[in-house]
């Protein structure tokens, strides 16, 4: 069970795990041993509350494919254990953040005092250039 709040748990079934040799460095253990791991999530068949599969969907993340899976491939580390902890807490916080509303924007205006200090620090700076001018 992964659990991505306090109302919302994603059962294991839901997951799917394949296990499969990891590229790059790492000598012979790379050759020998399934440490990388490919994890599956299908939205659309997810118990998902709605609001968060409509987020997901929505998301323009290149882990979520045409079809609605997220696919995320782990392979940092040299252990599968680690691999697939890394990969189940990359997906809890993919839907974490489809879970997070953002804060609407107010527009806000500056304020009197602050035109002033503009105009007069555009003042001030116009001086100075004329200063520098050659005085016939």
């Amino acid at each position: 069970m992964l659990h991505i709040s306090n109302q919302v748990q994603i059962p294991d079934s839901e997951i799917e795990l394949h296990y499969v040799r990891a590229q790059g460095a790492g000598g012979q253990n790379v050759d020998k041993v399934a440490t990388a791991v490919h994890l599956r999530f299908d939205i659309r068949a997810s118990s998902l509350p709605e609001r968060y599969r409509e987020r997901l969907l929505a998301m323009n993340d290149n882990r979520i494919t045409r079809d609605g899976v997220v696919v995320i491939k782990a392979q940092s580390y040299r252990s599968q254990e680690q691999n697939r902890a890394d990969a189940l807490g990359r997906l809890q916080e993919l839907i974490r953040s489809a879970g997070h509303t953002p804060k609407k924007r107010r527009p806000t205006r500056p304020s009197r005092a602050s035109q002033r200090k503009r105009k007069e620090a555009k003042k001030q700076h116009k001086q100075k250039k004329a200063l520098r001018k050659k005085v016939f």
